[in-house]
């Protein structure tokens, strides 16, 4: 495993903890999707099982402790996450958690647990979870992911060493984008990412430019009466829903500040600035600023049993509704 190129400073970050020999027995990794953290997580927990960690603190590689992690048969490194089946990271999971953190680990370097989408434990979960930091285990050290810090109960962040991940520079992600042979637009897939590197590069790879500026089109249709809420929404009903509330997020915040004569290098869809700045000349502000409120609350919705259709329809309808008839 490498680092990625724009985690170093955070991968400092970790080695100091090892040269003032303040190994965080729980620490919390966030930051927005599509940034690593994952993989940063994972070399972390190599370094600190290796039995001869290279000078820069990555694992070797080659001794007994890596060719286990390699083989996926390290007794002293457990990652939880939720099953395929499910959403959420259940009580059972941390139940046979705590169980194995009863037992001391097998080898002489550390044990290292990794939760990654911890946000998704649920109540008993994260209650179950609790007493893990409260009653911490010798050479036990626990990293928690997480993109969305704040759905994490107070009581366990308060107790997590933090390492946020930062949107690191375009420079250097329109630089390995082009490592990994991206033929798009860097720029734009920069932008549609909102400066996520990995994500950036899964747009690349599934095409989602193309999907991007099919969308976009049909929601502008929609404001010219052109097109029928409901059908668009019947069109969208396949697609990923989280995708869909993001990008009409984003032209919304965009529409807003073309309201406000914002400069281009502000927003998210530079490519879009003149078809909404277009839009923006028929609107009002105040509406706006609801539709913002309202796709804000749909966002948080998307992980409920709430009927993902019909929520569609009432977006498309209410950005209809928004648009005057000529």
């Amino acid at each position: 495993m490498t680092l990625l190129p724009w985690q170093q400073k955070s991968w400092d970050q970790l080695c100091n903890y090892g040269k003032h020999n303040r190994i965080p027995q729980a620490l919390l990794i966030t930051g927005n999707k599509g940034l690593g953290k994952q993989h940063l997580a994972k070399q972390y927990a190599y370094s600190l099982l290796c039995v001869k960690p290279q000078v820069n603190g990555t694992a070797c590689g080659h001794c007994h402790s890596c060719l286990l992690l390699n083989a996926k048969t390290h007794p002293d490194f457990m990652q939880i996450q939720p099953d395929e089946a499910k959403t959420s990271i259940t009580i059972d999971q941390i139940r046979g958690l705590v169980a194995k953190l009863t037992l001391k680990p097998q080898y002489e370097m550390y044990r290292v647990v990794i939760i990654n989408s911890a946000d998704k434990m649920n109540n008993a979960a994260a209650n179950s979870f609790l007493k893990c930091l409260e009653e911490p285990v010798e050479r036990t050290v626990i990293i928690l992911i997480t993109d969305r810090p704040a759905q994490l109960p107070a009581t366990i962040v308060s107790r997590c060493q933090k390492l946020v991940i930062a949107k690191p520079d375009r420079e250097i992600v329109f630089t390995w984008l082009k490592q990994q042979n991206v033929q798009d637009d860097p720029e734009l897939l920069f932008g549609l990412a909102q400066g996520s590197p990995l994500q950036a590069l899964h747009y690349a790879q599934e095409n989602v430019l193309a999907l991007h500026k099919d969308c976009f089109k049909a929601w502008v249709n929609i404001a010219k009466r052109r097109s029928h809420p409901v059908i668009v929404a019947e069109n969208w009903h396949k697609l990923p829903e989280s995708l869909l509330i993001l990008w009409m997020t984003s032209w919304v915040i965009d529409l807003i500040k073309c309201c406000y004569q914002l400069k281009a290098d502000n927003c998210y869809n530079d490519d879009l600035r003149a078809p909404l700045q277009e839009l923006s000349k028929q609107l009002e502000l105040k509406g706006l600023y609801e539709f913002y409120d309202l796709l804000l609350k749909c966002r948080q919705l998307l992980n409920t049993q709430i009927n993902k259709h019909i929520m569609f329809e009432e977006i498309l309808i209410k950005w209809f509704e928004l648009n005057p008839s000529k």
